[in-house]
């Protein structure tokens, strides 16, 4: 949704307003118990033909880190070049390079924006069922090559959306995209204003989301989980700038759901974006949030002061990837990461 933002947005912000919490100081303190289980997170990435042609050698760096799996956010290109078939095959082998099980979860960039000129004037909705078939061809199990087996809701046509649990934390991808979850105008194919199909389709994408949230922290309460860790694309508490309410209408539904579902929960609750590209950590939803203010306005009541998100670098910015590691009981906190920076 966002393309280069200005770092200085980010720092502008006071630390209190946001109520961050550098990922570094996690991996650093003391009271943390590093466990042995690690994973890592990417995602806006490959951007350009610079970093197409380093992905695999990234890819390789991350395989020699041996993470037992590793989750991608979406945007597997830039939101200004095309949307060819080719293209998706291109970013599938590179996939299959991952060694350990990979959850995908599908950007705007390679579909919902595949409506502009330069993006080559595709329907974003057959673009979106080619992302399906080139990478959700087997549904409840991950890409990668030693797979694993994931719940999904494929049986409701959306086998991009999957959970699981490891180490006592139960993991939920889901698919909710920038471009206010594709409720902005195909423009590039001349729309104006959302069309009733692409209405439907985001409703029903968002229910899905809305239910896997409920699903995971059901799972949760059930199973005594440690945490629950959520992972999309879009950066719905986007802190470079202020959006109009056409830029996160959408995701309200979503942000009710998860501050309802972390009143009834006494653990962590963990929530990875990717889309605005610029490296952050906060409490966007804890009391006096100035990004949750945006939604007080659109009806959202509530907080949550146990959400930590995180947003990873991507776009210019993708120079890392996050090494995530589930600590042992005790720990300060359950999970803690570090961006680990890429040799090339």
């Amino acid at each position: 949704m966002r393309h280069t933002q200005a770092l200085a947005a980010v720092a502008a912000l006071s630390a209190a307003a946001l109520i961050a919490a550098p990922a570094e100081a996690h991996a650093q303190d003391g009271q943390n118990k590093p466990g042995h289980y690690s994973f890592a997170v990417i995602g806006d990435v490959p951007y350009g033909a610079d970093q197409i042609a380093k992905f695999p050698s990234w890819i390789s760096q991350i395989n020699a880190a041996e993470p037992e799996f590793t989750v991608h956010v979406g945007d597997i290109k830039n939101g200004s070049t095309r949307c060819d078939d080719g293209y998706y095959a291109l970013i599938r082998s590179d996939f299959d390079q991952f060694e350990n099980p990979l959850m995908y979860t599908p950007g705007d960039n390679e579909w919902t924006d595949c409506h502009r000129p330069n993006n080559g004037g595709y329907h974003p909705l057959q673009r979106l069922a080619l992302d399906r078939e080139v990478f959700f061809d087997h549904p409840g199990t991950t890409l990668g090559q030693r797979t694993m087996s994931v719940t999904s809701q494929a049986e409701d046509d959306l086998p991009e959306n999957v959970m699981f649990r490891r180490q006592g934390v139960e993991f939920a991808v889901l698919h909710v995209v920038g471009s206010n979850d594709d409720l902005q105008p195909w423009t590039g194919i001349g729309n104006t204003v959302a069309t009733s199909e692409q209405v439907a389709e985001e409703q029903h994408r968002m229910a899905g989301a809305v239910a896997e949230v409920h699903a995971s922290f059901d799972r949760a309460r059930q199973r005594d989980a440690r945490a629950v860790s959520l992972y999309l694309q879009a950066d719905m508490f986007d802190p470079t700038y202020d959006p109009p309410s056409t830029d996160i209408s959408a995701f309200v539904p979503l942000v009710q759901a998860i501050i309802d579902e972390a009143a009834r929960f006494d653990g962590e609750i963990y929530l990875f974006n990717g889309d605005s590209h610029v490296f952050n950590a906060d409490h966007p939803m804890a009391t006096g949030s100035p990004l949750l203010a945006r939604y007080a306005k659109l009806g959202v009541h509530g907080s949550a002061e146990n959400v930590q998100r995180v947003t990873v670098d991507g776009s210019a910015n993708n120079v890392d990837w996050l090494k995530v590691s589930i600590n042992r009981p005790g720990a300060a906190q359950t999970l803690s990461w570090e961006r680990v920076p890429y040799s090339s």
